[in-house]
This record gives structure tokens, C-alpha cells and sequence, in this order.
């Protein structure tokens, strides 16, 4: 976990075997089911791992935060973030039950206990959350409708009001136009510096 130490020189040494579990454990499940892009599991650690940690450079989750990772597939940005933020409430969900199995197998593995997972669809949610994150779910419009609704109006507690935070690629202005100063982009260039992450962004939107 050579990227980890490199961008987060705090990190611990239990969370640095925690990631080391979770890559491990993902390697072997990927095997026999297909959550994670099989074209790329060899960079695992980057385009997986500190992708989701991305998030981690753009807000610190205060002990206590109530986050849902909506379409978590193989458990990103949720597991990552899980283990990084060990005192913060984290909910995956995915539509998918077989990634739900997966990622329950992936985070005893890895013990990542601050998780819950379930199979659900987003606007079948009654739960509410301070924060909404997502990598490359779907457009943002459409992301934006199924989750709005589960993030909360309680006292802001962070630098950021409450609000939904998604890790996208690519040319996002037509994507992202309805919205105005609402959204917040930032490039994951400003924290990494590896050639992968020059098109990716940390899509910021208050609720």
C-alpha cells in the first residue's frame, strides 16, 4: 500500500492491514464473481483503493457521521472510506444481491466493522444520511433525483453543508449545468499526482 502511505502519512499501521485484507480478499472474490473491472484489478490499489480515498482529501468525516454509499458495486468509495473514518456510521447498498454477499464477505475479511450492507435501490430508502457518496454511478441528474432525499437537514456538523459527493471522470460541464453555484468540482490532480486521476473530480452538490 505503497499510494496509501504516500498521500496519507497518518495512516496507521492496523489500517494499513486493513487495506491489505480488503485488497487481498476483493483479489480472491473477484475471481469467482465479477465486481470490479477485471481490466484493471492489477492497479487495484489506485484506481480502486485511492480513488475512493480521494474523498478522504476532499472532507474528514467527524466521529459519529452517518454516510450511505449508494451503488457501491465491489465496496467503492464505501470500504476505503470505512476503514480511513473508523469512527463514522457507513451504509452500502447496491441493487445487486450478489455484490451485497460479496462485499459482507470482503469487509469481515478485512474487519471493517463501522459498515452496514444491504440490497436496495435507492428510492426505496427511508433512512437519512449527512452525506451521499457514489463513484460513476450514473449522470448526475439522474443520480441527484434518486438520492436527494437521503440527505438530511440536521445541524451541519463539517466545514461543507450536507450534501451528496460523487467521484466522476471526463468532461462533466453539459452533465452538471442544471445546477449552478450549487455544485462543486475539484480535481483529484490537486491531491495525486499519478496520470490516471488528470481527468477525475470530486463532485461536491449541497442539499
Amino acid at each position: 500500500m505503497e499510494l496509501i502511505k504516500k498521500y496519507f502519512p497518518s495512516v496507521t499501521s492496523h489500517q494499513l492491514q486493513q487495506f491489505n485484507l480488503l485488497s487481498n480478499a476483493l483479489v480472491d472474490w473477484n475471481e469467482k464473481i465479477n465486481v470490479v473491472s477485471r481490466k484493471d484489478i492489477c492497479q487495484l490499489e489506485e484506481r480502486h483503493i485511492l480513488h475512493s480515498l480521494a474523498i478522504a482529501k476532499f472532507i474528514s468525516f467527524r466521529p459519529g457521521t452517518k454516510i450511505i454509499d449508494v451503488g457501491t458495486g465491489g465496496g467503492f468509495p464505501g470500504l476505503p472510506l470505512a476503514i480511513m473514518f473508523p469512527e463514522a456510521e457507513f451504509t452500502l447498498v447496491d441493487s445487486i444481491a450478489k455484490k451485497i454477499f460479496v462485499l459482507h464477505e470482503i469487509s469481515t475479511a478485512a474487519n471493517i466493522q463501522n459498515i452496514t450492507a444491504y440490497q436496495s435501490r435507492a428510492e426505496n430508502i427511508k433512512e437519512q444520511f449527512e452525506f451521499v457518496v457514489s463513484r460513476a454511478v450514473t449522470a448526475f441528474p439522474q443520480f441527484y433525483r434518486w438520492t436527494r432525499s437521503l440527505v438530511s437537514d440536521s445541524p451541519q456538523r463539517h466545514a461543507i453543508p450536507n450534501g451528496i459527493i460523487s467521484l466522476k471522470g471526463g468532461q462533466l460541464n453539459q452533465e452538471l449545468a442544471g445546477f449552478g453555484k450549487r455544485i462543486q468540482t475539484t480535481s483529484i490532480s490537486n491531491w495525486f499526482e499519478e496520470p490516471w486521476f488528470e481527468e477525475k473530480k470530486v463532485i461536491f452538490l449541497k442539499i
